[in-house]
């Protein structure tokens, strides 16, 4: 079985859901090749590396001129012609041509688009069927138009909300798969070793703060004068790669552990009561496996809004209405009542999730190509 994913790094979460796929498909596969291609890099050598800092500084800064695009291509249809149509796939086919893949999994819009679309061109032109199938692995809970094509045989989607909402725009239920968003096994595991902990070995309440890769997070020191007030309370702040922030709060306060970026998140939230974040799909699921409650900053673009909205709908944390916070997170961690309830409303959520969906997935792929899995 030979695989190949297509993702792009507009934000690390694309390439973080792909990276966890071929954990969990070499770990269920150890003979299949499975490959990661960041295909916009692929296409474009020489210039993705500044799209994709242009991209991180709309995001930052120019959050409304990204909602306004992901408004206005809301309502459209799917099946979109992506920009540079011509030139992707041209570079799509050679791609093919030199993998020769047996399924190809997308977990960017972009990536889904160019595939689909090859699938189409080859049957206009060529009068033949590309027999590839493309999975779509959908990396927010969100059923935006850009995710879906005709010529996509499987979706991964985040939650059971998502799949109904696929359904209604036309996607048979037949192509959709509830597996959650992909996360690395260390997370899949933590709730577990979790357990294991003694609670006598614990002082106090532990409290995590993040901001992504970019490390959005609050400038001003008052925000995190607070959280130092709160009794009993200590506090591991990571500020990705945001190096102004860290030099601004480094060495302030004795129960703020201060951190750049880490690659080994999951070793700070296996002892974590709550999660302070943004609201981005792969870090929702990294906490639901963890069984963290989870509070998010307020979101900035549109897609964050439906994950923070998934959020309260599930029980399973709370959303800020402002930035200066604090008095709220004082207020949740001092009852402790309200973290059991959302970590057993996270237990729930991870239950109904298909088990061993990945598995499952590639069965039908392995049947479907005539391939031993």
């Amino acid at each position: 079985m030979n695989v190949l994913i297509l993702t792009g790094k507009f934000g690390m979460g694309h390439l973080a859901a792909a990276c966890s796929l071929r954990q969990q498909l070499l770990q269920g596969f150890p003979n299949a090749a499975v490959t990661v291609e960041d295909f916009p890099a692929y296409v474009l050598p020489n210039a993705s590396a500044a799209i994709y800092k242009i991209f991180d500084l709309v995001v930052t800064h120019g959050s409304h001129l990204f909602n306004t695009y992901y408004k206005l291509t809301a309502l459209g249809h799917a099946d979109a012609r992506p920009p540079m149509e011509g030139l992707f796939l041209d570079k799509l086919a050679e791609l093919l041509e030199m993998r020769r893949p047996d399924v190809v999994i997308a977990t960017h819009p972009l990536c889904a688009q160019i595939v689909s679309r090859l699938k189409e061109e080859v049957v206009r032109k060529e009068n033949r069927c590309l027999d590839l199938p493309l999975i779509t692995c959908i990396t927010d809970v969100s059923s935006h138009p850009e995710w879906i094509n005709r010529n996509t045989d499987c979706y991964l989607v985040p939650s059971s909300e998502v799949g109904r909402n696929l359904e209604q725009k036309g996607v048979s239920a037949a192509r959709i798969c509830v597996t959650g968003i992909p996360v690395r096994e260390e997370f899949r595991r933590l709730a577990e070793k979790r357990a294991a902990i003694n609670p006598e070995n614990r002082k106090g309440t532990e409290l995590l703060i993040m901001g992504g890769g970019l490390g959005l997070l609050p400038g001003n020191r008052s925000f995190y004068d607070a959280l130092h007030r709160i009794p009993n309370v200590h506090i591991t702040v990571i500020t990705g790669h945001n190096e102004k922030l860290f030099r601004k709060l480094a060495g302030c306060w004795e129960n703020v552990q201060l951190l750049g970026y880490v690659d080994r998140v999951w070793e700070y939230l296996m002892t974590a009561d709550m999660i302070v974040t943004k609201p981005g799909g792969i870090t929702l699921f990294e906490s639901i496996y963890a069984k963290v409650p989870i509070f998010v900053w307020p979101p900035s673009l549109c897609q964050e809004c439906s994950n923070a909205r998934w959020i309260l709908e599930q029980g399973i944390g709370w959303v800020a209405e402002r930035k200066d916070c604090a008095e709220d997170i004082r207020k949740i961690l001092t009852d402790k009542m309200s973290l059991v309830r959302a970590a057993a409303c996270m237990e729930q959520v991870q239950r109904q999730l298909e088990a061993e969906a990945v598995s499952r997935l590639m069965e039908v792929i392995a049947a479907s190509q005539e391939v031993a899995a």
